[in-house]
């Protein structure tokens, strides 16, 4: 069998489709270009299979969140076949749709309606939509990310670095009506005086607040408590997006441990266990002002997504798969915290248990997490300084991982003891000189 060149076909696909495939995240300038497995074969449980059929143990993206019961889940996928076997779409609407939405009120008992659609990024744009409908306002202050459509990128329009800090940084307002500037206005995470003083000075014009409720450090009280005197006083509809944290931390939104109040709340991601899925739930006031504009999708009325979220959320249920996976991230955070004190390379450690996640408190903290994703992949595992985690994550793997980070901590401590310069180090001595050091995470 011939060796197929991952790089080779990148090139290729970039000559074809604008950024060389379909999302950000798996862009491997972002990783290491010529050394990366592109692309993968085929997925189960917590390894992924290369088009050379190289196997990986992915203490990473884990389909970029999606994956909570890890890959290729049976239970779920045989509830899929049997639905393609008897057809997908038709005609008529599928019932799915409708015990889909049951299943979720049943979870979230404050809601009375569902929207289901099958991307984050939809799911956001359509709650803001409805929003604006409800209140007749059109300002909306948010912080976290919230996908690419237009009204998110328009913060930019306003200062082209005010969304960096939600976690892409550099995205450009290319193809972005400049008439949409000031609709949408950027709040950094927890920082109350701002939003008191955006409240304040737009209160008239403020349809929503949108939320991320916890990515990274969970919400302050002087945080929350601005948003509710903001909603309070001026009306203002609460809009969380539970895309990435959502049945994480527990069988629902992770808005409930913060005892939040939403208006609307977003669910995607891990929902349908890598089948394309999304869900916005809400009060019957607000959501019923979604007739009034148009918010329609031909594919929103296929039974695929549908039917893998009622099988997920059965077998979350059964096997109460936060709780695992928060305590395996526990016990993780708790690992690297100690790394960090036995070869003194500080770091920052963030996150959900179940979504743990460090930052080097280093100048070169980019070119360090890179060289852990080096230094993994000649272990075959794919890892960085982040983890989806799921309940295939068995406590053998997290050990085979552990261990071979530990050895990269101490490269890196070693390193830094001879007094070499850790760029050059990565660069010459790897010979990876291609690496881009961009942000991914």
């Amino acid at each position: 069998m011939v060796k197929k060149n991952n790089y080779n076909i990148w090139k290729k696909a970039k000559k074809i489709i604008p950024g060389g495939n379909m999302l950000i995240s798996k862009r491997p300038p972002k990783f290491l270009e010529k050394k990366y497995p592109i692309y993968f074969k085929k997925c189960k449980d917590s390894f992924v299979w290369d088009i050379n059929n190289k196997k990986y143990l992915d203490m990473y993206l884990m389909g970029v969140g999606t994956n909570i019961l890890g890959y290729n889940n049976s239970y779920v996928n045989n509830a899929v076949k049997k639905i393609i076997d008897s057809g997908n779409t038709s005609s008529l609407n599928s019932v799915e749709d409708l015990k889909l939405s049951k299943e979720l009120l049943k979870i979230n008992k404050w809601a009375d309606m569902v929207k289901l659609a099958r991307t984050g990024g939809e799911a956001n744009a359509i709650a803001v939509r409805i929003v604006r409908a409800s209140t007749n306002r059109d300002l909306i202050l948010f912080c976290g990310y919230h996908g690419w459509h237009d009204w998110y990128l328009s913060a930019n329009l306003i200062n082209k670095n005010n969304l960096d800090s939600h976690l892409f940084p550099n995205l450009s307002v290319a193809g972005i009506p400049k008439k949409l500037k000031g609709s949408s206005i950027s709040v950094n995470f927890n920082d109350f005086k701002k939003i008191r003083l955006l409240g304040s000075k737009y209160k008239e014009r403020i349809a929503a607040i949108k939320i991320e409720v916890q990515r990274n450090d969970p919400p302050t009280k002087e945080f929350l408590g601005e948003i509710e005197n903001i909603r309070n006083k001026y009306g203002v509809k609460l809009i969380v997006d539970e895309c990435t944290s959502g049945f994480r931390d527990n069988f629902g939104g992770i808005y409930e441990k913060f005892n939040i109040k939403p208006d609307i709340a977003i669910f995607g991601k891990s929902l349908g266990n890598g089948f394309p899925i999304t869900a916005i739930l809400g009060r019957k006031k607000i959501m019923l002002n979604a007739d009034k504009t148009f918010i329609s999708s031909t594919f929103w009325s296929e039974r695929t997504g549908t039917t893998a979220a009622i099988a997920t959320l059965k077998k979350m249920k059964t096997l109460k798969s936060w709780s695992k996976i928060s305590k395996k991230g526990k016990f993780i955070k708790k690992k690297w915290g100690e790394f960090s004190k036995t070869y003194d390379l500080p770091i920052i450690i963030t996150g959900l248990d179940a979504l743990p996640k460090f930052e080097f408190k280093n100048k070169n903290n980019e070119i360090m997490k890179n060289f852990i994703l080096f230094e993994m992949l000649k272990k075959n595992i794919l890892a960085k300084n982040i983890i989806y985690l799921s309940v295939t994550h068995s406590d053998q793997q997290i050990k085979r991982y552990l261990n071979n980070l530990k050895n990269i901590f101490y490269k890196i401590k070693k390193n830094r003891l001879d007094h070499h310069n850790i760029n050059n180090f990565y660069v010459k001595k790897l010979k990876i000189a291609d690496i881009k050091l961009k942000r991914i995470n």
